[in-house]
């Protein structure tokens, strides 16, 4: 059995911080629930510990801790699994809220590359 991880959560965090900040966060503020919010949305193919999701969207473990039991309580984020003693989370795909949130979220990022990319004359 192959022990090897799919995706490394440095090279998300790397990838993350290459880009800067998101078209969300410079419109809605850099607030740690958008932080999270906006980490979990970009990245949704994988589950997290909190410890990844601390280190990658820039949170303190501490307040990410608060912000989770919230998230959960709310139906925004669920719990997927237990990994050894670590909780994974991941964004609620169905939850109909969260899934008008997503779309909301690439809406706005999408109409700013719009207005950033200028069609090219004929």
């Amino acid at each position: 059995m192959n022990n090897k991880k799919l995706v490394n959560s440095e090279d998300i965090g790397g990838l993350n911080k290459m880009m800067g900040k998101s078209v969300f966060l410079k419109t809605f503020g850099d607030s740690p629930v958008n932080r999270v919010l906006d980490f979990l949305i970009v990245f949704d193919r994988f589950d997290y510990s909190i410890a990844d999701i601390s280190e990658n969207s820039v949170v303190g473990y501490s307040t990410l801790k608060i912000l989770i039991r919230d998230l959960v309580k709310r139906k925004i984020v669920i719990q997927t699994r237990v990994s050894g003693k670590c909780k994974m989370y991941k964004l609620n795909r169905e939850n109909p809220i969260v899934e008008k949130f997503v779309e909301f979220y690439w809406g706005i990022t999408s109409q700013k590359v719009k207005e950033i990319v200028k069609p090219v004359p004929a």
